[in-house]
């Protein structure tokens, strides 16, 4: 503990103190010394004589004359011989109390400096004591902080290792799941083909059917072709023979008649191949009816088609459209007259589910 330095004041307080008791003491040990010294015998007179030399003085009187001047100065010397010893006792009395005085101070002073170093040594140890228990008390917090620190380490280890068994076992799970529904879907998938193999062939077996029955068909169809055919050259010969024996009027009523004949005729060949190139819209209904535009060529070869009249069935319009079309060129028209064949360069023909059902 740094001591307090003394101000100008105090520094000069202690010795003004200690002079002005010096005076006092050595006063009164005067004083005390004064009041106890023996009482003294009488002084004898002092002998004071003036000496006058005399021109006439005699040897005997000068000689009697030096030796009381001689006695006269001892007794004088003599007593202040006293006074300076008695003066000289009292200041050592004095200084002696003084030193006792300064003894006693500076005992008290080392008192007090030992009192002060105790107390700064206590100060010290209650210093260190506290260090040691601020640095006992650091190292229990630094321990602690170490001792939270493992545990963080460790529960964030153990997080991550619940962490990554917990995605072991979700991929384990995903990849059992995986498997699962891949075999699942193995399964679907064969009993898809087995399925889809089954339909195709119930389709093939079913087209093979209907390859025969329009193979029939289209004997059957051919067969009613070729007898219209027969009976119209028979009765275009007919005609012409009638045409041949028969006046002009006749002829031309004959040729009239044979004309509405022949386009009868050939609208029918013109539906039934129609019919044969036909796909069947599921939207196609009884009932329904569309007009197409026709045009064709001298050699029979179909130019154009398009809707003149819709049905209000835009699949079944288009299916006969393309029905027409795959007609492709009817080489029955080439036998015809310019005259008989004009009225199929660009004709309307109706359709309807039922005429196209063949």
């Amino acid at each position: 503990m740094q001591q307090r330095e003394p101000s100008a004041s105090e520094s000069y307080f202690w010795p003004s103190v200690w002079a002005i008791a010096l005076h006092v003491l050595v006063f009164g040990m005067l004083f005390v010394s004064f009041a106890m010294t023996p009482e003294l015998p009488p002084a004898k007179p002092i002998v004071q004589a003036t000496l006058y030399q005399l021109k006439s003085k005699s040897q005997a009187t000068t000689q009697t004359n030096q030796k009381i001047a001689g006695e006269a100065k001892k007794t004088a010397s003599r007593q202040t011989e006293e006074e300076q010893m008695e003066q000289k006792k009292v200041e050592q009395q004095a200084v002696k109390a003084a030193e006792q005085k300064k003894e006693e101070a500076a005992q008290k002073a080392e008192e007090a400096r030992a009192e002060a170093e105790a107390k700064k040594a206590e100060q010290a140890e209650k210093a260190e004591e506290a260090k040691k228990t601020a640095e006992a008390k650091k190292a229990e917090e630094a321990k602690k902080a170490t001792e939270k620190q493992q545990a963080d380490i460790a529960k964030k280890k153990a997080e991550e290792e619940a962490k990554k068994k917990a995605d072991e076992e979700a991929k384990k799970q995903a990849a059992e799941e995986a498997k699962k529904k891949a075999a699942e879907d193995a399964k679907k998938k064969a009993a898809e083909d087995a399925k889809k193999k089954a339909t195709a062939e119930e389709a093939k077996k079913k087209a093979a059917e209907d390859a025969k029955k329009k193979a029939a068909a289209d004997a059957a169809k051919k067969k009613a072709q070729d007898a219209a055919r027969k009976a119209a050259e028979d009765k275009k010969a007919q005609a012409l023979a009638e045409l041949l024996s028969d006046t002009t009027e006749r002829q031309q009523a004959l040729a009239d008649e044979q004309g509405d004949q022949v386009a009868g005729d050939f609208d029918d060949l013109i539906r039934a191949r129609a019919a044969e190139g036909w796909a069947r819209p599921p939207s196609a209904r009884k009932n329904m009816t569309v007009v197409l535009q026709i045009g064709m060529l001298p050699d029979g070869t179909i130019t154009s088609v398009s809707v003149a009249r819709s049905s209000g069935d835009g699949p079944f319009d288009s299916s006969a459209v393309a029905a027409v079309k795959n007609i492709g060129r009817l080489t029955e028209m080439q036998g015809l007259k310019p005259s008989e064949f004009n009225p199929y360069r660009s004709f309307k023909m109706t359709f309807t589910p039922e005429d196209l059902a063949l």
